[in-house]
């Protein structure tokens, strides 16, 4: 240990936390169901049907962490320095339900009890609207919900759903909403769906040490190259783990991009107003969340820019106090420092 962890802005900025994950019970018992009657995939059967069931105590600490949204959560906060933590549904959400009508409705009381807690803590929570794209014009209408009636400050999203991706144009009325309340919408990881699972299942490889990010940077680059930030010039997307890769890829995605339009190869692979570093640099923000690591925050802070790098804790799944003592520690000027912390957060999330 280097120094107290404290609230308060002592170190010259508040530490306001972007990717910090709560659940219901309700939302779990719906997992443990679907792994149990195996209708659940192989990805959710495997991280659901540890978490969800391990008498380990990593998973027993994660659940009972996740369930707390009040004394427990907030010591947490106090003891590593968190000021504000922005809230949303653990992954993978509702997305994985078969039954349109219970997730929605699923949903729709996980936001309002998130609602809720925020309003207990309006210094300390801030929460983030959850969806079920399944039904898109629904979750449309739960996007203006949340931002104009609960408060909220951005969408949170897992990736795909059921299989499926955000680039398809059915999933266009979620953008659209997007676009009218002027949120940012968080791409979260989920596991790989059960068509790219398989190597990596096989392996141990399908989770948090390497297919969510696979699977999650796949996503964005899906959306980019399709033209979503032509389409809407003014959306916000967020991703965490560092930019799942992306940032240091970002030469060869662009060569290869480019080379593929030339080429005519792919149908879908349009020619795009801007480079696909360009859209990172003006329409993407990542997280630190899980990558508490200097040389890869500095290095994405140079190549997407420091008004482009927030702070995540990651909580539940990577509380970890001497993490967040090394952001406090980075080699970085103190005004990149604060935007890092505290003041892109407040810029992008509008707090």
């Amino acid at each position: 240990m280097t120094h107290d962890l404290k609230t308060g802005g002592d170190r010259g900025y508040l530490r306001i936390a972007t990717e910090e994950a709560f659940a219901t019970r309700e939302q779990i018992d719906a997992y443990l169901r679907m792994v149990r009657d195996g209708s659940a995939d192989r990805g959710m059967t495997s991280l659901w049907g540890f978490y969800g069931q391990s008498p380990s105590p990593r998973a027993t600490e994660i659940i009972d962490r996740l369930l707390d949204l009040g004394d427990r959560r907030l010591a947490d906060m106090d003891a590593t320095g968190i000021d504000v933590a922005i809230l949303s549904l653990t992954s993978p959400g509702v997305q994985p339900l078969l039954d349109m009508s219970e997730a929605k409705a699923m949903v729709s009381r996980a936001n309002d009890h998130l609602a809720d807690r925020c309003a207990a803590q309006p210094t300390r929570f801030v929460g983030m609207t959850s969806i079920a794209p399944q039904d898109p014009d629904w979750s449309a209408a739960e996007i203006r919900r949340g931002a104009r009636d609960l408060g909220f400050k951005g969408v949170m999203v897992n990736s795909h759903t059921q299989g499926e991706y955000l680039d398809d144009p059915k999933f266009d009325p979620i953008f659209r909403a997007l676009t009218e309340t002027g949120q940012p919408l968080y791409i979260h990881p989920s596991t790989p769906p059960d068509a790219m699972i398989g190597p990596m299942l096989d392996a141990g490889l399908d989770g948090a040490i390497f297919g969510f990010g696979v699977e999650t940077g796949m996503h964005l680059l899906r959306l980019i190259t399709i033209g979503i930030f032509d389409r809407y010039p003014d959306l916000q997307i967020i991703v965490g783990h560092m930019g799942e890769a992306l940032p240091y890829w970002l030469y060869r995605l662009d060569y290869m991009h480019q080379a593929g339009v030339r080429s005519q190869r792919y149908e879908r692979m349009m020619p795009l107003k801007k480079t696909i570093h360009d859209y990172m640099r003006s329409n993407v923000s990542v997280t630190t969340s899980g990558m508490a690591w200097e040389p890869a925050i500095q290095f994405a802070q140079k190549v997407l820019g420091e008004d482009r790098v927030l702070y995540a804790m990651d909580y539940p799944y990577q509380y970890v106090p001497d993490e967040v003592r090394v952001h406090d520690l980075l080699d970085i000027s103190d005004t990149a420092k604060r935007k890092l912390m505290q003041t892109n957060a407040q810029r992008l999330f509008g707090l």
